[in-house]
C-alpha cells in the first residue's frame, strides 16, 4: 500500500505516558524510527529502567498513580516542557481516557491512538452493543426487555436455545443468577432467581442470555488509518485467565479454520469502522468451542488501545505494531493492505508477575538481585525468543503499580515447536530476590490439556487440582538439592573451624554429610515429611564424585558449575543441565520440566554444636523480624527459640546454638534484614 500521506502530523519527539515494560518497548521502536524519546516518572520510579533508557525524563509527582501517571495536566505540561509533538499512552493509565485525548487536542499534541469519540463509543457497553448490532457484529443472544411475563420469558429462552443464563437485572455477586439446562427446569429456576433478586436487591426483573459452556476468549487485532482504510492482523487466543486476567496468550488461535478467521476478522473491522476508529485496537469475542472448529462467536468488547499481548501478533506477521501506530498518528496510510498480510508460524506470550501463586497470587515486592536469561546455555535462538521487560538486575519492585515484570514471547514453526521453546525459555529465565509466577507458568505450559489446546476461559479453574497439587519429589530431585545446597555452602564457608567444614571431614573415615530436605511449606512442621540424604565421598572438592544414599538407594553423583547459575549434574551417569541456586535455606532447581524448591538443612552440623558455638547468629535469607522471643541478657539453653523471621510469607525460628546467654539484639520486630545480617550477639557457656 502506498505511503503517501494525508493531513500529515509529523513529529520528532515522542513522550511515553507510561512506565515499565510497555514504556521501554515503545521507546525501542521510536528510537529505531529516529525519534527523540521522553519518559515521565513518579517518585517511586525515579531510577526505573524506562527513565534510564529515555533521552530525557520529567517527574510527574508522588508515587501514587493518581498523583502522577493519571494526572492529565502534569502529563500535558511534561510534553510542553520537553517539546514533545506526540504522546503514546501505552496501555492502562490514561490510554482509554477521552478527557486526556481532548486535552491533547486542545494543546496541539498528537495522541497516538483513536479519537476521543471512538473511546467514548466503546466505553458505554450498552450503547456499544447497540452499535455493534447495527454493524452486523454478532452479539450473545439474549433478552433484555421490560416485559417480564413468565410466558414471554420462557418463549425467549426457548428461542435463544438451552442452556441459558438467568440473571437479575439489578444484580451482582452471583445473586439471582442460575444456569437453566432445559425448558423443563425453566419455571423453577425463574421462581428461585426472582426470590433471590427480590431479597437481595428489592427488584425481580430478569435478563436472559445464552450460556456458553466452553467459551474461548479470542480477540482480533485491527488497524485503521485516518483515510478510512482498515485491516485485521488475525487473531489471538487469550483463554487461559485467572480472575479475568490473561496469563498465557497465543497466535494464531489453535484450531481456527480459514473461514472462521476471515469471518471474525471482517466483523472486527466493521466494528472499528462503525465508530470511526483510527490506530491499533482489539475486538474481543467469545467463541463457543462446544460447537467444534467453526463455533459461533459473539462480540464482548473493544479495547481502544494497544494490547499487552500484541507481541504474539508481531511474531506471526513480522510487523512492528508500534511503528504502525506512529505512522498512522503521523497521518500516513496503513503500511499494508489486507491481502498483503500473512501468518507465519506460531507464537506464545507468558506474563511474568511478581506474585505468589501458592498464596492466592498475592503481589510481591522486593529488589531483583538477579534478572537474566541464558539463551545460549539453553540452546535457544535469540531470533525466536523475546523478553519485553521494564526491569533489570538491581531494580526495586514497588507496591504502587501492577506487578507485571516482563513478557516472555517465543516463536516456532508450529504450535508444538513454539510450546517447546516456551518451556525451555521459562527454564532459562533466572529471577531472584522477588517471588514470581514463573514456576506456575511452567506448570500451565506443560499441562497435557494446554498442550492439546483444550482451552476455555475456565481452564485454570477446571484444572486447579493438578495445577496446585502437592509436590511429590523424586530421588533424583532430593539428590540434586542435596548437592546444590552443599556446593553453595562450600562457597560461603570461611570459618577455619573443623566443625564448620563443608566436606564432611572425619579422622580415619570417609567424608560424610547428612542433609535433611522437605517442601518449604513444611519446613517448620514437626513431622516425618523430611527426606534424609547421606552424602559420602573420598575427596574434598565440590564436584565429587559423591555417593548419595536416600531411602536405601545409593547414587554416584557429580556437580559441575557452568556459566551463571547453570550446573551440570550427573547421577549414575545421567547428566542433566539445569539452573540451580540456594536462596537462603531453600534450594531452587529449574529445567524445562519445571521448578523444584526444597528446604535444605544439615543434620550433622547440629551434632557438632557443643564443640564450638558461634558468638553471632546471622539471617539465612532476606526477610522481616516478626518477634523477639527472649530479652537481651537472658540465659538460654541450646535449641531454645530466640527470634522469629518471616521470609517469602514463611516464618523461620532462630534458635540458640548452645547453652549460654543473649548478649544483645541488633534488630527489633518489624525491621527488615538482609541475608547474612548479624541478628544478635550470643555468648556461649565456657
Amino acid at each position: 500500500m502506498s505511503q503517501t500521506t494525508h493531513n500529515t502530523k509529523r513529529f520528532d519527539t515522542l513522550l511515553v505516558a507510561n512506565r515499565g515494560e510497555i514504556a521501554c518497548r515503545v521507546m525501542r521502536t521510536a528510537r529505531a524510527m529516529g525519534l527523540r524519546t521522553v519518559a515521565v516518572y513518579s517518585d517511586a520510579d525515579a531510577n526505573a529502567r524506562h527513565v534510564r533508557e529515555a533521552d530525557e525524563a520529567i517527574r510527574l509527582g508522588p508515587a501514587a498513580a493518581r498523583e502522577s501517571y493519571l494526572k492529565v495536566e502534569a502529563v500535558v505540561e511534561a510534553a510542553r516542557r520537553s517539546g514533545a509533538g506526540a504522546i503514546h499512552p501505552g496501555y492502562g493509565f490514561l490510554s482509554e481516557n477521552g478527557a486526556f485525548v481532548e486535552a491533547l487536542d486542545q494543546a496541539g499534541i498528537v495522541f497516538v491512538g483513536p479519537p476521543a469519540s471512538a473511546i467514548a463509543a466503546m466505553g458505554d457497553k450498552s450503547a456499544a452493543k447497540s452499535r455493534m448490532a447495527n454493524a452486523g457484529v454478532p452479539l450473545v443472544p439474549g433478552y433484555h426487555g421490560d416485559d417480564q411475563d413468565d410466558a414471554l420469558l420462557k418463549a425467549e429462552a426457548d428461542k435463544i436455545g438451552y442452556p441459558v443464563l438467568l440473571k437479575a437485572s439489578a444484580g451482582g455477586g452471583g445473586k439471582g443468577m442460575r444456569v437453566v439446562e432445559s425448558a423443563a427446569g425453566f419455571q423453577a429456576a425463574l421462581d428461585g432467581c426472582r426470590r433471590e433478586s427480590q431479597a437481595a436487591f428489592g427488584d425481580q426483573r430478569m435478563l436472559i442470555e445464552k450460556y456458553l459452556t466452553q467459551p474461548r476468549h479470542v480477540e482480533v487485532q485491527v488497524f485503521c488509518d485516518s483515510l478510512g482504510n482498515g485491516v485485521y492482523l488475525f487473531e489471538r487466543d487469550c483463554s487461559v485467565q485467572r480472575r479475568h486476567q490473561k496469563v498465557l496468550e497465543e497466535a494464531p488461535a489453535p484450531g481456527m479454520s480459514e473461514g472462521l478467521r476471515r469471518e471474525m476478522g471482517e466483523a472486527a473491522v466493521r466494528a472499528a469502522k462503525e465508530i470511526g476508529y483510527v490506530g491499533a485496537g482489539t475486538v474481543e469475542f467469545l467463541l463457543d468451542s462446544s460447537q467444534g472448529q467453526d463455533g459461533a462467536f459473539y462480540f464482548m468488547e473493544m479495547n481502544t488501545r494497544l494490547q499487552v499481548e500484541h507481541p504474539v501478533t508481531e511474531m506471526i506477521t513480522g510487523q512492528d505494531l508500534v511503528e504502525w501506530q506512529l505512522r498512522v498518528a503521523m497521518g500516513e496510510r496503513l503500511p499494508l493492505a489486507q491481502d498483503e498480510l500473512t501468518i507465519t508460524g506460531h507464537s506464545f506470550e507468558a506474563r511474568l508477575y511478581a506474585e505468589d501463586p501458592e498464596q492466592d497470587f498475592l503481589p510481591a515486592t522486593g529488589t531483583l538481585t538477579r534478572f537474566a536469561m541464558d539463551l545460549e546455555g539453553a540452546g535457544l535462538d535469540p531470533q525466536r525468543v523475546r523478553l519485553d521487560s521494564g526491569v533489570e538486575t538491581g531494580d526495586a519492585v514497588s507496591m504502587h503499580y501492577d506487578p507485571m515484570l516482563a513478557k516472555l514471547i517465543v516463536f516456532g514453526d508450529d504450535r508444538a515447536q513454539a510450546l517447546a521453546t516456551l518451556n525451555r525459555a521459562l527454564a532459562a529465565l533466572d529471577v531472584q530476590g522477588v517471588v514470581t509466577n514463573r514456576a506456575f507458568l511452567q506448570r500451565l505450559a506443560t499441562h497435557p490439556a494446554f498442550r492439546d489446546a483444550d482451552l476455555d476461559t475456565r481452564f485454570i479453574e477446571k484444572h486447579e487440582e493438578t495445577l496446585f497439587a502437592p509436590r511429590r519429589y523424586s530421588i533424583e530431585e532430593y539428590a540434586g538439592a542435596a548437592l546444590v545446597g552443599l556446593n553453595q555452602l562450600s562457597r560461603e564457608c570461611e570459618s577455619d573451624s573443623p566443625w564448620d567444614r563443608h566436606d564432611g571431614f572425619r579422622v580415619n573415615a570417609p567424608h560424610t554429610i547428612r542433609i535433611a530436605l522437605c517442601d518449604p511449606a513444611h519446613a517448620q512442621d514437626d513431622d516425618d515429611s523430611e527426606a534424609v540424604v547421606v552424602v559420602e565421598g573420598t575427596r574434598a572438592d565440590n564436584a565429587g564424585p559423591w555417593h548419595l544414599t536416600i531411602g536405601g538407594e545409593t547414587l554416584t553423583a557429580r556437580l559441575d558449575p557452568l556459566a551463571g547459575d547453570a550446573v551440570a549434574m550427573t547421577l549414575d551417569g545421567h547428566r542433566r543441565r539445569l539452573q540451580a541456586r540456594r536462596d537462603g535455606n531453600v534450594v531452587v532447581m529449574v529445567d524445562p520440566r519445571g521448578e523444584t524448591r526444597l528446604f535444605w538443612r544439615r543434620i550433622d552440623a547440629i551434632d557438632h554444636g557443643h564443640h564450638e558455638a558461634e558468638s553471632t547468629l546471622t539471617a539465612p535469607m532476606h526477610g522481616t523480624v516478626v518477634a523477639l522471643l527472649v530479652e537481651a541478657g537472658a540465659r538460654v539453653e541450646k535449641g531454645m527459640p530466640l527470634m522469629v523471621m518471616e521470609a517469602m510469607k514463611m516464618e523461620h525460628t532462630m534458635s540458640a546454638p548452645a547453652d549460654g546467654h543473649v548478649a544483645s539484639f541488633h534488630f527489633q520486630a518489624g525491621d527488615t534484614v538482609g541475608q547474612g545480617d548479624v541478628l544478635l550477639e550470643f555468648a556461649p557457656d565456657e
